[in-house]
């Protein structure tokens, strides 16, 4: 699993939109968000960049919500409450990684998240 970049004290980008494709344009392996179609090298420079970012931006928030679930998975007060190794198991993570993923899962949910934007939870 690729694991995001620290960048503290950076605002969060407000990517390009992903636009869906076509069920026909999707399932061709030489489309790629009309990509392909582009001539110009910087258009395709640009665009590419754009998807760039929009799939980093989209990659980090996924990542907070993941150790949100995880914490809220983790919580004593639940009685179905889940342990690391289970967290571990469904999100196929190591145990370690699933215990850090539950501390930033909570620093989120408490509110330490907000404003830092996108933090590894390494």
């Amino acid at each position: 699993m690729a694991e995001p970049t620290p960048r503290r004290n950076e605002p969060r980008l407000r990517p390009a939109p992903l636009l869906f494709e076509p069920a026909e344009a999707a399932s061709d392996p030489e489309h790629f968000f009309d990509l392909e179609s582009i001539d110009d090298p910087r258009a395709l420079l640009a665009r590419a960049t754009e998807l760039t970012q929009a799939f980093r931006a989209a990659a980090d928030r996924a990542v907070e919500y993941q150790a949100m679930a995880a914490a809220q998975l983790a919580d004593p007060r639940r009685f179905d409450r889940l342990t690391a190794a289970d967290i571990a198991e469904r999100a196929e993570w190591t145990e370690d990684y699933a215990k850090k993923m539950v501390e930033f899962g909570r620093d989120l949910m408490r509110g330490g998240g907000e404003g830092r934007g996108p933090v590894d939870p390494l």
